[in-house]
């Protein structure tokens, strides 16, 4: 059998410092915007000249906090319930033979900063530091289809929790959005769409729950469908950038 060596061409930025805050699918989480660094020999603004021209792009990735080893033919899709199995390339799941992702994702502007050149990005999907093995301009006539259907996750889903902060966390979460402007949006919309897994949703007693958004650790607790953010401090590692 024939094996390839991939290279990045570049490294994503995000909000997101770890997998269980990614939200399952680009464009849920408008307020969860990244840039994408392009790396040596890649950082020439000749290597993206025309790319200005279009609004989208094809980001093609690699899921590098996945062991390479831990790959099935079945999965269970969370839209499934997370009890339903399914073949893996009737999904998106991570746990993929070659662990290759793919995510349209918006292009707000491409900018070159002490010679790196940076590609501001809508929502995604990405963990901070993800491996990018390539881009691909989004071509509408083709790339979309309004009549295509798509099985089990036809349409988007809905919001399931209904988000508030603790009265206490105001005062402090002001201060912070003094550096990420969209905070209070970015941690409603990412524990909105209730990141936890399937089989842990239907669970209707008190639990807690945390994630890391930018070198932010974030606690709730979800009581049926109510979560409540009830702290949020800064993590002892700093996120790169």
């Amino acid at each position: 059998m024939m094996t390839y060596q991939i290279e990045p061409i570049g490294i994503i930025h995000s909000p997101y410092s770890e997998k269980f805050a990614v939200p399952r699918q680009p464009n849920l989480v408008s307020a969860g915007q990244g840039e994408l660094h392009l790396l040596p020999p890649y950082n020439d603004p000749n290597s993206v000249k025309g790319l200005e021209q279009f609004s989208h792009l094809w980001i093609v990735f690699l899921f590098h906090q996945i062991d390479p080893k831990k790959w099935r033919l079945t999965v269970r899709p969370p839209r499934l319930g997370g009890n339903k199995k399914s073949g893996v390339f009737a999904t998106r799941s991570p746990f993929r033979p070659n662990h290759i992702g793919l995510s349209a994702v918006k292009l707000h502007n491409i900018v070159v900063e002490n010679k790196q050149v940076i590609l501001k990005l809508g929502s995604l999907d990405l963990v901070d530091g993800t491996p990018v093995i390539d881009i691909k301009p989004y071509l509408p006539y083709c790339d979309s289809h309004p009549d295509a259907s798509a099985g089990y996750a036809q349409y988007i889903p809905e919001s399931t929790l209904t988000v508030e902060f603790s009265p206490h966390l105001l005062p402090l979460l002001s201060l912070y959005q003094k550096q990420y402007p969209q905070l209070s949006e970015l941690i409603t919309q990412v524990i909105a769409q209730d990141p936890r897994p399937a089989y842990k949703q239907t669970n209707l007693e008190q639990q807690t729950y945390g994630i890391t958004l930018y070198h932010l650790n974030i606690k709730w607790q979800i009581t049926n469908q109510l979560a409540t953010v009830i702290d949020i401090h800064e993590s002892k590692i700093k996120k790169r950038g």
